[in-house]
C-alpha cells in the first residue's frame, strides 16, 4: 500500500468560478446539439476542458497529474484531440464547480458532483451518448442506478468507496476491551472506558466537511435515512430524531472528540492513525493516513461492520463520485467526450486512480481485480447491499445544508435541527 493521505470526496455538490484552464473552450451554449461526427485522425482537432476533484495529499499525487498522464496516452492514440485539465482540492471543489457553472463557465466533462441538478437544468448529456454500450454494461449497476433523472440516466460513477468501523486494538487491549462493539450502547460503554485510558473513545465528524456520510451511517443503525420508500424526503423522521438524540448524549458523555460540531472526518483519521483514537468509521482511504503515520501496524487496527442500535448494520453508505458532460462544442465536442470516456474507463486508468488514492472502482472488471487484494475486498463485498445517497434534485443543496447546521445539533435540539432541514429539502425538491 503506498503511503499516502487522501480523502475519498463525498458525493458532488453543485459547483464553481471562473477557472483559467476550464475557459479554453468558451462558454458554452448549452442546447448544442448531439449528433456524433467522430474524431479521429482525420477530423479537425478538438480541445476538451475536464474539471475535477484533486484527491491527492500534495503536488506529489495531485489528481492533475492522473488526469494529464490519461490525457496524453489518449492524445497519442487520438492525435486531434486535447484534454486540458484542471483539478482543486475536493474540500474546495462544491463552492468552486458551484460557480464555474453560476457564470455558464461550463468545462466538457466535469467529475466529483451528481447528475441530477445539472439533468434538472438540462445542460448536460444523458449517459447513452457520452459513452459505448460495452463502457456501460461494465459499470457496477448498483452505483448506475442512481445516476437517473426522470428514469433517465445522466452521470457515470467514477470512484466509489463504502464504510466501516476501524478500531485500535492496541487501545482496546489497554481499555480491557476484547472484541469491536456491535450496538450502539456498547460503542458508547467502549468509548468511555478508552477515554478513561487518555484516548478519544469514539471519533464523530459532524463539522462541514462530510457530516452527510457519518449522520446517514448513524440513520441506518436505527432503521431511518434520507428518504422513505418512496424516495421522499424523511430527514425529521421519528427515528432519525431518536438517533440524533442519542449522539448527542453520546457526545455529552465524552465518548467522543471535545468538538463533535466542528470537527472534520479528516483531522479524526488523523488521530486514528497516529494512535490518538480508538474507533472512527471510515473508508479505504483511512488505510493509506496509517500508513504515513507510521505509528501502527497492520496488526495494531481492525475493521468491522458498523454497530447499530440494537445489532451490526446489515446495509453500510456507498459512495460515488460521478462524472456528467456538458452541452458545450456541439456534435464535435461530444464525439470527443465519448472517446476519451471510453478510454479513461479502462482497467488501466480505473485500477491506477483507485490504487493511487485508495479509492474502489466503478466498473466490474476493475473490481474483479482489485477484489483479489484482501484489503479491499471486504469493502468491494459491502458494495451490493450498500444504502447511496438520494438521487433527488436537489440533494446538493441538502447536503451542504446538513454540513453545515447539523453540528448545532449536539449543543441545541435535534428535533429542531432536522425539521429545519427537512423543510429546505421538501421545499426546494425537484
Amino acid at each position: 500500500m503506498k503511503s499516502r493521505l487522501i480523502a475519498a470526496a463525498a458525493i458532488g455538490t453543485a459547483a464553481l468560478a471562473t477557472v483559467a484552464a476550464c475557459s479554453s473552450s468558451g462558454t458554452t451554449n448549452p442546447s448544442a446539439g448531439s449528433t456524433s461526427t467522430g474524431s479521429g485522425s482525420n477530423s479537425a482537432p478538438v480541445t476538451l476542458t475536464l474539471f475535477g476533484a484533486d484527491y491527492g495529499s500534495g503536488p506529489s499525487n495531485t489528481t492533475t497529474k492522473f488526469w494529464q498522464d490519461a490525457a496524453t496516452a489518449f492524445h497519442a492514440q487520438y492525435p486531434n484531440i486535447t484534454v486540458n485539465v484542471t483539478t482543486v482540492n475536493w474540500t474546495d471543489f462544491p463552492a468552486k464547480s458551484a460557480a464555474l457553472i453560476q457564470n455558464h463557465q461550463y468545462p466538457d466533462i466535469m467529475e466529483g458532483n451528481a447528475p441530477q441538478g445539472y439533468a434538472q437544468g438540462g445542460i448536460i448529456y444523458p449517459l447513452s451518448d457520452i459513452v459505448s454500450p460495452t463502457t456501460q454494461s461494465n459499470l457496477i449497476q448498483k452505483f448506475l442506478a442512481d445516476e437517473d433523472y426522470q428514469g433517465t440516466a445522466y452521470g457515470i460513477p467514477w470512484t466509489t468507496s463504502t464504510r466501516a468501523l476501524f478500531y485500535n486494538k492496541k487501545i482496546f487491549a489497554a481499555a480491557g476491551i476484547t472484541t469491536p462493539p456491535t450496538t450502539w450502547a456498547q460503542e458508547e460503554a467502549d468509548a468511555l472506558k478508552i477515554k478513561a485510558k487518555g484516548y478519544i473513545g469514539y471519533g464523530m465528524p459532524l463539522g462541514p466537511e462530510e457530516a452527510q456520510a457519518e449522520l446517514l451511517l448513524w440513520f441506518l443503525g436505527n432503521g431511518g435515512g434520507y428518504v422513505d420508500s418512496s424516495g421522499n424526503y424523511a430527514i425529521n423522521s421519528p427515528q432519525n430524531i431518536a438517533t440524533l438524540t442519542f449522539m448527542k448524549q453520546f457526545a455529552s458523555s465524552g465518548g467522543t472528540e471535545p468538538n463533535v460540531g466542528g470537527t472534520s472526518r479528516a483531522a479524526l483519521w488523523t488521530d486514528f492513525a497516529e494512535g490518538k483514537e480508538g474507533m472512527v468509521l471510515g473508508s479505504p482511504a483511512v488505510i493509506p493516513s496509517i500508513t504515513q503515520a507510521n505509528v501502527l501496524t497492520s496488526a495494531d487496527y481492525g475493521v468491522a461492520t458498523i454497530p447499530g442500535k440494537n445489532g451490526p448494520l446489515t446495509s453500510t453508505l456507498g459512495v460515488h463520485d460521478d462524472i456528467v458532460v456538458f452541452k458545450t462544442g456541439g456534435a464535435a465536442h461530444l464525439a470527443a467526450d465519448k472517446e476519451f470516456l471510453d478510454f479513461v474507463y479502462q482497467d488501466k486508468w480505473q485500477l491506477q486512480f483507485d490504487n493511487e488514492y485508495d479509492l474502489l472502482p466503478a466498473t466490474t472488471s476493475a473490481a474483479t481485480t482489485m477484489g483479489q487484494n484482501p484489503l479491499f475486498a471486504a469493502f468491494l463485498k459491502n458494495i451490493a447491499t450498500s444504502v447511496n445517497y438520494p438521487p433527488n434534485a436537489n440533494w446538493t443543496t441538502v447536503s451542504s445544508l446538513i454540513k453545515t447546521t447539523v453540528g448545532g445539533a449536539i449543543t441545541g435540539s435535534p428535533s429542531s435541527v432536522l425539521g429545519s432541514i427537512q423543510s429546505t429539502a421538501s421545499s426546494s425538491n425537484g
